[in-house]
């Protein structure tokens, strides 16, 4: 039995080496290029990499049904459970990236660091499971950055509805860790409600996972620096695409320097309905570049692996062409052909919901006064009827944009720089039982523009309720040192609400200003429904 083991042993060595030697000499007489057997040993490890990684999140996974299993029995501080989450969020659970062969592959450098393609998560609450998926690259410019006007144009008219089912991602395509702080710290200043709600994200990617961009081969004429920023830019695009997609089931692809129309949202959820059923790749809603690209999310991992393919030549939008020829132009046939066949999946919605607002280009140096021609105009006010009433302010007005024009919907009033005690009295002809208010202040083309400290007042008609809110009797209200009663404030430029039928009819609504501004003043929206 040992010799017979032996046998086998010695006639397996044999073959072995007869099998080597003759593949050593194929490949000498074939002269096969080594590149192939580098991508094969490339795609092992990838593959090794994946059921590494996928073991970590099992493990991960595991702790933390331990350590729910546990409570009960053990006492854990908020900082440890904490601890454990943000591990679990802000690595495996994230890392669904680092698996793509494909990645690894166009990128090679990526294998070199364990978290190359690892987001970090500065701002969000992982919300996922909405129907739309904003995109926001941004990058450190020269001259001005836009991206606080951009983000206020996207929230600006969205209903309480509409933000539950949207998600606006910014993705800060940077590695300086101290930009990436201050653009995150901008971000929740000015936006600390929609952070809270999971409404605003702000990742970036790992310092590891840009390559060398400094050897890149110069094309189509544009500079060492342009073909620079061109590259990085499809790189940057291509990761916000792969945190993206399973965020939610479209994705629309924006910049940091436009703004968007208002009731945006609506009109893509609505033309999204009418041609779902078809076939398209993207849908357009800007006509420049690649601004207002809408992509289902369940195609987003194909197209990300076009662009990575070919990521050192060619812009983005040229690559998003050159997808549409790949897949419909026949090579047999004429131009024309190959245009009406493309355009089958691209469709066009039109106006334009999207415009470019930046006159200073990411790229140092360039200025670029690129404008959509079917944007159209953009609402600046809503209109409503409102009840006549003697309109009074301290605020002046500039040119035309008078308080009066405003309150009859005919215009937004646009004021000089507020001051402490600088107020808006509207006294109505006739007491009035209104039910709510709305006040919208700046507008979709000056969001900055708006009250602050600013807060909403009445004037109940019976001076008993007058008497009860000064004795603290009435809980949504306090008082005022003239009478009025104090209902509402601006929050993020609107104050808006009902009021209490406690408060009875009403002879006056005043806006009163508690401290001095820096800016001018827009109210874009009176409503006062009785």
């Amino acid at each position: 039995m040992r010799c017979h083991e032996r046998f086998v042993i010695l006639t397996g060595l044999l073959c072995g080496g007869l099998l080597v030697f003759s593949s050593w000499n194929a490949a000498k007489d074939d002269n096969t290029p080594d590149q192939f057997h580098k991508v094969y040993w490339r795609l092992i490890k990838a593959e090794q990499r994946g059921e590494e990684l996928s073991s970590k999140l099992v493990q991960m996974l595991e702790k933390l049904k331990n350590l729910n299993n546990t409570r009960a029995n053990q006492t854990i501080s908020n900082s440890s459970r904490n601890s454990l989450v943000n591990s679990l969020s802000n690595s495996s659970a994230r890392e669904f990236l680092s698996p793509l062969p494909y990645a690894l592959l166009y990128l090679p450098h990526l294998r070199e660091n364990y978290d190359s393609l690892q987001p970090r998560v500065h701002l969000g609450q992982q919300r996922s499971g909405v129907s739309l998926v904003l995109g926001i690259p941004t990058v450190r410019r020269q001259k001005q950055s836009y991206l606080v006007n951009t983000v206020s144009s996207l929230l600006y008219d969205l209903t309480p509805e509409q933000k539950k089912d949207i998600v606006i991602v910014v993705f800060v395509a940077e590695t300086d860790s101290a930009f990436v702080k201050s653009v995150a710290k901008s971000i929740q200043e000015n936006f600390p409600d929609d952070v809270k709600s999971g409404l605003v994200e702000v990742i970036s990617p790992s310092p590891y996972y840009y390559p060398n961009l400094s050897n890149l081969k110069e094309t189509f004429g544009d500079s060492k620096e342009r073909v620079k920023w061109r590259t990085k830019q499809n790189l940057d695009y291509s990761y916000l695409m792969l945190y993206a997609q399973d965020k939610g089931a479209y994705y629309i692809q924006l910049e940091d320097d436009i703004v968007a129309k208002s009731g945006y949202s609506e009109s893509i959820k609505e033309y999204i309905s009418n041609v779902d059923n078809e076939q398209w790749l993207f849908l357009e809603f800007s006509q420049l570049g690649f601004i207002g690209k809408l992509f289902r999310a369940s195609d987003l991992p194909s197209i990300v692996e076009f662009f990575l393919m070919f990521h050192k030549d060619k812009p983005i939008d040229w690559l998003l062409d050159h997808i549409l020829w790949v897949k419909v132009c026949n090579p047999e046939k004429d131009s024309k052909h190959c245009n009406n066949e493309k355009a089958k999946l691209k469709r066009t919605f039109k106006p334009s919901l999207f415009q470019h607002v930046g006159l200073h280009s990411s790229l140092p140096g360039k200025i670029q006064n690129l404008k959509d021609k079917d944007f159209g105009k953009q609402v600046l006010y809503k209109a409503h009827q409102n009840p006549p009433a003697l309109l009074n302010s301290s605020l002046k007005h500039y040119q035309s944009h008078s308080l009066e024009r405003a309150y009859r919907g005919e215009d937004f009033l646009w004021a000089f720089t507020p001051s402490k005690g600088d107020y808006i009295l509207i006294s109505f002809n006739t007491p009035q039982n209104v039910k709510r208010y709305r006040f919208r202040s700046g507008n979709i083309e000056a969001n900055g523009d708006k009250f602050y400290n600013t807060t909403v007042q009445v004037l109940p008609s019976d001076v008993s309720v007058r008497e009860r809110v000064e004795q603290g009797l009435l809980p949504c209200c306090q008082p005022s040192s003239d009478g009025f009663v104090v209902i509402g404030s601006f929050v993020n430029g609107i104050a808006e609400g009902p009021i209490d039928e406690a408060l009875r009819d009403i002879d006056a609504m005043r806006l009163f200003v508690h401290s001095s501004s820096d800016a001018w003043v827009i109210l874009s929206e009176i409503f006062i429904q009785v």
